[in-house]
């Protein structure tokens, strides 16, 4: 296990970190260009607007999965009827590929054959709903496709949290007269925090690779308007045959990723004081 942990993740990450300083084109090579890739790279408006996509995209997504989730968790703590129907139904979304789910909201957004089209039929023709023609609006237009598909599992994970709460504290927040809006958010979610950040993490890698969302909503477009830097890497990679930037973009995409954990690992598993 360590042997593979070894090899394929550092060796490999070593590999990519490596040949991101050379002037690779479609296979690798071992010319060094020093931080040539990188100046190109964040010289470049496509990629400058995907960093900037996704972090509005992420930003976005995370608030509202981690918010909606956590309302449907709550709400199916309640003891409801029905409840494995409807965790079937919040969690179904989750069981389809981002490729499905992006043709899906393609279709549901088309203002030709779409929601658009339907609302007009019904006599209001001053509606419209052309999200993924509006450059300014295409981005939230992908994170409706990514809630859609994210929030059942969000609640799943967060119920189970919930479920593991004991009931005595319950009990004495009833005794103690606290309401119960604020049991959830003064006592409940600081007991969850294991599994609150669990969740975040889970949710926050599937934000960084985001692609074949994407791919199958927009392609990128309008122009640039929706583009995301996992497309930058592989259309770069393996359509333009430029290794090199290719790399220094996952590079780039590492290290923000490092940025984000290491101080998280830091404060999370340093030994606790005694006092």
């Amino acid at each position: 296990m360590i042997m593979t942990v070894l090899i394929v993740f550092i060796g490999c990450t070593a590999w990519t970190i490596f040949y991101s300083f050379t002037n690779s084109r479609s296979l690798p090579s071992g010319e060094l260009v020093g931080f040539d890739q990188y100046t190109r790279l964040f010289s470049n408006r496509r990629w400058n607007a995907s960093v900037l996509n996704i972090m509005t995209y992420g930003v976005t997504s995370l608030c509202f999965t981690m918010v909606v989730g956590f309302l449907l968790a709550v709400f199916m703590d309640q003891k409801i009827r029905f409840e494995s129907a409807f965790r079937t139904v919040f969690l179904y979304p989750f069981a389809l590929s981002f490729i499905v789910t992006g043709l899906v909201w393609q279709w549901i957004m088309n203002p030709a054959f779409g929601l658009q089209a339907a609302v007009q039929s019904w006599g209001f023709t001053s509606f419209t709903f052309d999200w993924l023609k509006n450059r300014n609006m295409v981005v939230y237009a992908l994170v409706i496709a990514g809630l859609w598909q994210g929030t059942g599992f969000v609640m799943v994970l967060l119920l189970a949290g919930l479920r593991g709460i004991d009931e005595e504290i319950w009990k004495a927040a009833r005794v103690d007269g606290i309401p119960t809006w604020k049991t959830y958010i003064f006592v409940v979610l600081p007991m969850m925090r294991g599994v609150i950040v669990t969740t975040l993490v889970i949710v926050g890698s599937g934000i960084v690779r985001l692609y074949d969302l994407v791919v199958a909503m927009t392609q990128g477009g309008p122009g640039i308007s929706s583009e995301v830097p996992a497309k930058y890497v592989y259309n770069y990679m393996f359509g333009a045959g430029n290794l090199g930037q290719g790399l220094a973009a996952s590079s780039v995409m590492l290290l923000t990723v490092f940025i984000i954990l290491i101080p998280w690992m830091l404060i999370e598993f340093r030994p606790k004081s005694h006092s």
